[in-house]
């Protein structure tokens, strides 16, 4: 069964996009559904320019129109390596990397948010246009509306493009029974796990409710906080998956405890997050302490610090010592380079970072309005000020800006006791 997202409102169908009016788009249109049209139109527009393509405000909206929100796979072959080689530049998008001449793209105007509640039942903050979730436990600090949920989609793509089309990396063999996926988001990994093994039973938990209300018989849903006592039965679950909680877990080694608690014997633990570092693969570019890339992190790092939810857990080995610390065994990690726009020469990582660069796009201003706005005390005006600098400097063809991604799995030892939970949160130290 392929299930469609019906709980949320539609994009415009390709004919009503307004990037379709622009005097620089492709002739002929690619037809609606047509993955691989879609995928040679967002290449083909980045071709000559800089590393983000057309104003992605409207990139995404096509890319979304073409492909029906639910972009089918796209599998690719490629060797994977944890001492990741350093990624070389097309030419035709990034030019001369050598001439100091060239002008970065310009910066796109900020986008207006708008969004609507979607649900009655739970606990929703309006902050500058952007709705936010909150829960017993927190404030969380990413938006849950439309324009960001969309985002989230995009992020899971370009994770299926990176992982060359694998929704995991654990060794969980053919036949799990019961498998766990904390902070689901859209749930749309929950959703493509339940497809692929039809015989396991498959449960998504998040403090929103922006899961869509067709799914596999074998899925479901629940509203629930990670930070809170799990409520699970122990030794329960075959295989348990989290991704991208970076910012709003308060206590990362309970968390680790709780998932090998309520792990069965035997199974795996697997958790992806992502360095808020933006990097260069251009070694002649500068990121000094004043660059804006620098500055994000920082901000970020201040921001989670002075509220007791880091940002840093994919820093300096956190995940594997934490995985360790909970007693899970036969630990296995990994690192991928995820390009920001299509300045690759690799076909697989320009695809990668055209998809990243919609969801980095498509979601920026979102990302800042509570850590950075509401934590740390901006006003709407620097902010905006930030995510435009923010904008410019990826785009700039020079840059060729990447961040890591991590991944960590391990397994719950066979004759395992699982270890008793701390009554209260214990400290989770900055990095």
């Amino acid at each position: 069964m392929q299930a469609t997202e019906s709980g949320r409102s539609s994009l415009p169908p390709v004919e009503e996009c307004d990037v379709l009016s622009s005097p620089c788009m492709p002739s002929p249109l690619p037809t609606s559904g047509d993955h691989d049209s879609a995928l040679s139109y967002i290449c083909q527009k980045s071709t000559n320019q800089a590393s983000f393509a057309v104003p992605l405000n409207t990139c995404a909206k096509l890319a979304y129109a073409l492909t029906a929100r639910k972009l089918p796979r796209v599998a690719m072959s490629s060797q994977q390596q944890d001492q990741q080689p350093s990624i070389a530049a097309d030419p035709h998008v990034v030019g001369d990397l050598e001439n100091d001449n060239d002008s970065s793209a310009d910066v796109e105007s900020l986008r207006d948010s708008t969004a609507s509640l979607r649900s009655s039942i739970l606990e929703y903050r309006n902050i500058n246009g952007r709705h936010f979730q909150s829960s017993k436990t927190t404030d969380y600090w990413a938006p849950t509306d439309e324009k960001h949920i969309e985002g989230f989609d995009l992020a899971h793509q370009y994770m299926l493009l990176l992982m060359d089309n694998k929704l995991y990396n654990a060794p969980i063999g053919n036949n799990p029974q019961r498998i766990l996926d904390i902070g689901t988001g859209t749930g749309i990994w929950a959703i493509d796990m339940a497809d692929e093994f039809p015989s396991a039973e498959v449960l998504g938990t998040d403090i929103s409710a922006v899961q869509p209300s067709w799914l596999p018989p074998n899925c479901k849903f629940e509203i629930d906080d990670a930070q809170l006592d799990w409520t699970f039965p122990v030794n329960h679950f075959s295989y348990i998956h989290a991704r991208h909680l970076y910012g709003g877990i308060d206590d990362w080694p309970k968390l680790y405890r709780q998932a090998f608690t309520h792990c069965a014997p035997g199974g795996w633990f697997e958790n992806v997050e992502i360095e808020l570092t933006t990097r260069t693969e251009n070694p002649r570019y500068t990121l000094g302490p004043g660059h804006v890339f620098t500055q994000w992190r920082d901000l970020f790092f201040a921001a989670g610090d002075k509220i007791g939810r880091t940002f840093r857990i994919a820093e300096n080995n956190r995940m594997e010592r934490d995985m360790r610390d909970a007693g899970f065994v036969d630990i296995v990690t990994h690192q991928w380079k995820v390009p920001i726009g299509g300045w690759a020469s690799d076909p697989k990582l320009k695809k990668v970072g055209l998809f990243n660069g919609l969801f980095i796009d498509q979601s920026i201003d979102g990302f800042v309005v509570f850590p950075i706005g509401e934590i740390l005390g901006w006003s709407f005006d620097e902010v905006t000020v930030l995510v435009a600098n923010m904008r410019a400097a990826l785009r700039d063809p020079k840059a060729l800006p990447y961040y890591n991604l991590h991944m960590v799995y391990g397994r719950k030892p066979d004759n395992a006791v699982s270890p008793p939970l701390a009554p209260q949160k214990s400290p989770s130290p900055p990095a």
